[in-house]
């Protein structure tokens, strides 16, 4: 079995530097799935649901083109699990719409989700409290801060290593990539050979608020307080706290 090879960090730069120069990134696909919401005649809350995953494949999408433009493949792996231990913040909106998408998911993968959260929550409430006092706005090593406490995202298995609402997981767990050796992740909290194509989230973003206006100036009923939802942001462990606090009160 021949080894993989991975690339250096300057082969990684070089890359990047390419990309900036040459690639340019065509929003077209975004705008078609907000066309094709808003067109739609289901409910405000199912346009919502499906709008917040499929921009979220279309990021999946821009990402993939630009890795073969560059001619490159991420050597992140399935049950590597380094990078979720890293601050997620997103938006209430975010948190919402994944929140009501878990409710309708069946019923027996939700209650298990929601187990697991519980447990999260007992196994790790000091360092929870803690982490989550950080200043995410105004504290510039918050992110050093936050990884050194080695909290697990709320939605990791630390059994299996794998994330256990995937398919909807946050935009920063999806940008975040490497494509130099694992082994780099294993030595370091925030390696400088990791990448972040963060960027996207413009359009992300801009596409899942131009779709929320339009539900919103139409006078639909819709989950989501609007726009307050779009700019109120905070720890996604803080949401899961609050996902685990309404499930107790049901």
């Amino acid at each position: 079995m021949t080894s993989q090879h991975y690339l250096s960090y300057e082969d990684i730069l070089k890359r990047i530097e390419s990309l900036n120069e040459q690639y340019e990134l065509n929003d077209r696909y975004f705008a078609s799935i907000t066309d094709q919401l808003l067109a739609s005649e289901r409910s405000a809350d199912e346009i919502i649901m499906d709008g917040f995953q499929q921009f979220l494949q279309q990021v999946n999408e821009e990402m993939s083109n630009m890795e073969q433009f560059m001619d490159v493949k991420a050597s992140c792996f399935m049950g590597c699990a380094f990078c979720c231990y890293f601050p997620i913040i997103i938006t209430e909106l975010e948190a919402k719409t994944m929140k009501r998408i878990i409710d309708h998911w069946p019923a027996d993968r939700k209650q298990r989700i929601m187990d697991h959260l519980k447990k999260w929550q007992a196994n790790y409430k000091e360092e929870i409290e803690h982490v989550t006092s950080i200043d995410h706005e105004n504290d510039p090593e918050f992110k050093k801060k936050y990884i050194a406490s080695q909290v697990p995202c709320p939605m990791l298995d630390t059994e299996s290593n794998m994330c256990m609402a995937y398919e909807i997981r946050p935009i920063p767990c999806r940008t975040y990539v490497n494509y130099a050796d694992p082994q780099v992740c294993a030595d370091n909290y925030m390696p400088k050979e990791t990448i972040s194509y963060e960027f996207l989230y413009d359009f992300y973003m801009g596409s899942l608020n131009e779709v929320l206006q339009e539900l919103y100036e139409d006078g639909e009923e819709m989950f989501i307080d609007y726009p307050s939802d779009v700019w109120n942001y905070d720890y996604l462990a803080n949401w899961a706290k609050q996902w685990i606090s309404e499930e107790q009160q049901k």
